[in-house]
């Protein structure tokens, strides 16, 4: 990139949203910096589809806002989507040869949402296709390179949104988390990323791939740009038949993450030198075992220091069935998997086989030339572990044992810690192409973030460090927070953010 985009001139959202209230900069020029700041990073293939002409239009609807003072939240900030959210206008693919081409006659509600706020989108962003990957590398338009180190994955699913944050692109990205696709890509590019509870943020016009599992999370430089994006994100929709309408007795509705952030940091001494003060933060074995990397450990255990300096006190506690989430997820996740990609069978949308001898040779050969090899494999899997004779034996298990991992969890929060912290990934961000010939390998890296999403409970990843040859790769740091506590997770994280500066490196 040759010269940053306009936006990163100011203080986070907030400052941009001062700046443009103050007529200091424009939407129309923020959204034209980032435009040419995305071409110029067009290497990272970050971005899958662009369209200046929809950006600004955008743009100036959210200048004659401001002018009549009557601008969203978020009135011309810049923003951009996953491509696992549909979209009028621009192209959604869920990076799958499947979908090429396809342009939705609806939004999504998160991006409805975000568009009501006021922001400004520039387009849709790389990701493993239907959210399948933990390194960007099964998208079928090629793998996005981590900022950082081009040689490098930036994690997955959600990796062009990791990658396209951390570039400063834009100053927020959405993304999809189903067993840690916002969290490990946040971790391996060095921004920060939240997975809420799930239910809390719609799906409705999410491309579906784990319907229990899914759930829409932001992606930010800094927890307080998340806060921004989560607040009206969040809340209930009828068009989502997995949407919460209450939140541990509160209604689920936009404003409450900020009411939950605000009351969080007024119990937090502000003034004092340990701010932090009583929290207890609760630290599993199990997350510091062979398996850890020692460069990420160090990381690690200099951010939980950091904590301890604030106030905060460090329990033991344990998640004994932390690597049984890797079988349960991926039995679990590859069976709904292959109930919602049944859909593309190339009849009604989406990739169609040219030449065909009859309804079903053509329902088979869409299929195998639309999906990539990471997709058929779960598509197989899941297909098994429905089928008669073996439901009882794997799924049914599965499930049994996704409530134990709950259970775990709910074990840990009563009585013995307020969050839950450690790493997001057991190692630094992986060279591209370095599991190419163990399709498997990738698995193992969610080992740390599975449990949550089998759970449903909100966490998020904050940047703590850095790892790997020279130290050129950053290590991110999990918090874990107990359902609905999305609001108490980034005021956390902000105290954190206050204290270092991890969060406004940036590759530049």
């Amino acid at each position: 990139m040759t010269k940053p985009a306009l936006h990163t001139q100011f203080e986070g959202i907030a400052g941009l949203r001062a700046a443009l209230a103050q007529r200091q900069v424009s939407a129309v020029e923020l959204a034209q910096s980032a435009l040419a700041a995305a071409e110029a990073a067009s290497g990272l293939n970050s971005f899958l589809h662009i369209d200046a002409e929809l950006t600004l239009a955008q743009a100036r609807a959210a200048d004659a806002a401001l002018a009549a003072g009557s601008a969203g939240p978020l009135a011309g900030i810049p923003i951009a989507h996953k491509d696992a959210f549909v979209t009028r206008g621009w192209r959604t693919t869920a990076g799958s040869k499947m979908l090429d081409g396809y342009v939705s006659p609806f939004d999504a509600t998160v991006v409805e949402r975000l568009e009501q706020a006021g922001a400004v989108s520039l387009g849709k962003l790389n990701c493993d296709e239907f959210a399948m990957g933990s390194g960007n590398e099964n998208s079928a338009y090629g793998a996005v390179k981590n900022p950082w180190d081009h040689a490098a994955v930036p994690g997955g699913s959600s990796g062009g949104s990791a990658a396209a944050v951390a570039a400063r692109l834009v100053a927020a990205a959405t993304g999809t988390d189903t067993g840690g696709s916002v969290r490990q890509p946040a971790a391996l590019c060095g921004v920060s990323g939240i997975k809420p509870t799930y239910g809390t943020v719609s799906r409705y016009g999410m491309v579906a791939f784990g319907s229990s599992l899914d759930q829409a999370g932001p992606l930010a430089p800094s927890s307080r740009d998340l806060l921004e994006l989560l607040d009206p994100m969040s809340g209930f929709d009828p068009r989502d038949a997995t949407s919460l309408e209450k939140c541990d007795g509160t209604v689920n509705e936009p404003g409450r993450v900020r009411r939950d952030f605000d009351a969080a940091q007024g119990r937090f001494d502000a003034a004092g030198s340990q701010p932090l003060q009583g929290l207890r933060i609760g630290v599993p074995d199990e997350y510091f075992g062979a398996g850890l990397a020692p460069d990420v450990a160090a990381a690690v255990e200099a951010a939980l220091a950091q904590f301890e300096a604030l106030g905060a006190v460090r329990v033991p506690v344990s998640l004994p069935r932390t690597e049984l989430a890797i079988p349960a997820y991926y039995v679990i996740a590859p069976a709904e998997a292959s109930s919602n990609l049944a859909r593309y069978d190339g009849v009604r949308y989406g990739h169609r086989a040219a030449q065909y001898g009859d309804l079903n040779e053509m329902i088979s050969r869409s299929r195998a030339e639309g999906f990539g090899d990471e997709v058929k494999r779960r598509i197989l899997i899941g297909t098994y572990v429905l089928s008669h004779g073996y439901y009882d034996a794997y799924y049914l298990q599965a499930q049994r044992l996704r409530r134990l991992i709950a259970q775990d969890f709910q074990r840990a929060y009563a009585g013995q810690c307020d969050v839950i912290m450690g790493p997001v990934t057991p190692t630094v961000a992986k060279n591209i192409g370095d599991n190419r010939d163990d399709p498997t390998a990738d698995w193992l890296a969610d080992v740390y973030t599975l449990g949550v999403s089998l759970a449903g409970l909100p966490a998020m990843s904050i940047p703590c460090g850095f790892g790997g040859a020279g130290n050129q790769r950053p290590v991110g740091l999990q918090i874990i927070g107990n359902y609905f506590d999305e609001g108490r997770l980034l005021a956390i994280a902000d105290r954190y953010q206050q204290a270092t500066d991890w969060h406004t490196r940036c590759p530049l």
